[in-house]
């Protein structure tokens, strides 16, 4: 089994990450992701406990085709997360149920207030990679592992663009609008600041 952990800062409040968590999908960066659905969820004690099943793409290496085929590949993913925002800890446990012959890719997520800064959140993340593929276990690991990192650099970017639009709305309302539009709009905002202050308030 390949083993591999790494801790990234987000400078957000744990509180704006966890709303985030709840909405990250989708964005730009998570087109593997097909659908999303809530199994259950209850509340025991602080904490919530929900289970959700994801289905992504997956598309596989070519020395992975030869045994499996070339034909488009849905894997069903299972993701139980723990939200205490008591302690401020949102965890978060993924495992795939399809294709573990071939790999099983199993993950941990811990989002927390960061020590130097409580208000930055800190997500420590953990990564296992196991096969059971006589003769190809070493590189079916190997390649699990590179993927995980790849794929975690894509979901950090589609939690951060989902954060700026929950939380700084004006620098994602431009992304995609031409420039002259963005300049056209920003200018009849103005506009409509200027006349506002001019314009004698309502009540006394």
């Amino acid at each position: 089994m390949k083993y591999y952990t790494t801790k990234e800062l987000f400078k957000n409040t744990w509180d704006h990450v966890a709303s985030a968590l709840w909405q990250r999908y989708p964005n730009p960066y998570s087109k593997h992701v097909l659908t999303e659905d809530v199994i259950s969820r209850v509340v025991k004690g602080t904490e919530l406990v929900t289970k959700r099943l994801m289905t992504k793409t997956n598309r596989m290496p070519k020395w992975g085709n030869l045994i499996f085929g070339h034909n488009n590949h849905h894997v069903c993913v299972v993701e139980e997360s723990l939200v205490d925002p008591v302690r401020k800890t949102f965890t978060i446990y993924t495992r795939n149920i399809g294709y573990t012959k071939f790999m099983v890719v199993s993950e941990k997520l811990i989002y927390r207030p960061a020590e130097d800064n409580e208000s930055w959140t800190e997500v420590e993340k953990h990564s296992w990679v196991d096969s059971s593929i006589t003769g190809f276990i070493t590189a079916i690991q190997h390649f699990g592992i590179e993927r995980y990192k790849s794929n975690h650099v894509k979901a950090s970017k589609g939690l951060r663009h989902i954060l700026a639009q929950m939380y700084i709305p004006e620098k994602v309302s431009t992304e995609g609008i031409p420039a002259g539009m963005a300049r056209l709009r920003d200018n009849a905002k103005a506009k409509a600041k200027g006349i506002a202050d001019k314009t004698r308030p309502i009540i006394q």
